[in-house]
């Protein structure tokens, strides 16, 4: 078994409700248990600003899964809500991302580990640091509660509610 972190976000439809979704999803599997979920923020886009604010998590799971193939399930799970990648950094039905998983670093053509953005994000800090303060970003080896303190990302984080 091993831990991951995974980033949750909505920004069309009913926010809300598109995260309980995902998280259901998540604990339909047989190879992933939610551990640890850090209150809910609503989030100024990051990148092309002009559409709705997000809704962000950050989820705490353990999964039997190798991560190419955690990335297919969560990936079909979004496929399975709808969602449609159709721009860069455009609005969204559901968001999943893998941030952390264990300390492995990886750099594939799919997948890169930790997420090479997750430093410059405090809409992945913040609720990271909810979770666990003290988390080690294991290239950069500062804790997550350090990189939000030196994030240069001043776009809007507010809490919106404690859990989806």
């Amino acid at each position: 078994m091993s831990h991951a972190y995974l980033g949750l976000g909505s920004n069309l439809g009913d926010r809300l409700l598109n995260l309980k979704m995902a998280i259901r999803e998540m604990e339909k599997s047989d190879s992933i248990s939610m551990l640890d979920l850090s209150p809910v923020y609503e989030t100024e886009p990051v990148g092309k600003k002009d559409q709705p604010w997000f809704l962000n998590a950050v989820g705490l799971i353990e999964t039997t899964l190798e991560p190419l193939r955690l990335l297919d399930d969560i990936l079909g799970i979004e496929r399975k809500m709808g969602r449609k990648r159709e721009n860069k950094w455009g609005p969204r039905n559901i968001d999943l991302d893998i941030l952390l998983y264990a300390d492995l670093i990886m750099n594939s053509d799919r997948l890169t580990l930790p997420h090479p953005q997750m430093h410059k994000r405090k809409f992945v800090l913040l609720p990271l640091t909810r979770i666990n303060p003290n988390l080690l970003h294991p290239l950069l080896k500062k804790n997550v509660t350090e990189l939000l303190n030196e994030c240069s990302d001043r776009s809007e984080v507010r809490l919106f509610e404690k859990t989806p």
